[in-house]
């Protein structure tokens, strides 16, 4: 199963790929012309990575507190895919993830902390 995870919150766009016990993840900075093309960056890392997202794999997004502009980006995209796809996708927040550990995320799903299509954007004011 793969687990897709989008987090453009913060001052770097990531994306990261947990396969089984495999990881690959790309940082790039969170500015106007990169949120502009993510859709074309998220499909480029899956490329590159040789990943196929397919029915039942999961999409974590980051659902703030943070910008209008580039959460409502990853939104789309995760439910553009949850879609075209047929993936799982969960929304998390900001304050769930320590230490830059979104491998924390996984564990959250398999507890029940986290809720499947439930997207609920927090934007800062």
């Amino acid at each position: 199963m793969n687990n897709l995870i989008i987090d453009n919150i913060g001052e770097k766009i990531l994306l990261k790929i947990i396969r089984n016990k495999k990881e690959y993840n790309i940082k790039l900075n969170n500015y106007r012309e990169n949120f502009d093309e993510i859709v074309k960056i998220i499909f480029n890392f899956l490329d590159k990575n040789n990943i196929n997202l397919s029915k039942n794999d999961n999409i974590f997004v980051n659902q703030g507190p943070g910008k209008f502009t580039s959460i409502r980006a990853a939104i789309s995209v995760a439910k553009a895919l949850k879609f075209t796809k047929k993936l799982n996708i969960y929304g998390y927040n900001s304050e769930q993830i320590t230490n830059n550990n979104h491998n924390i995320l996984l564990k959250l799903l398999k507890e029940g902390r986290l809720t499947k299509n439930l997207i609920r954007p927090k934007y800062l004011k």
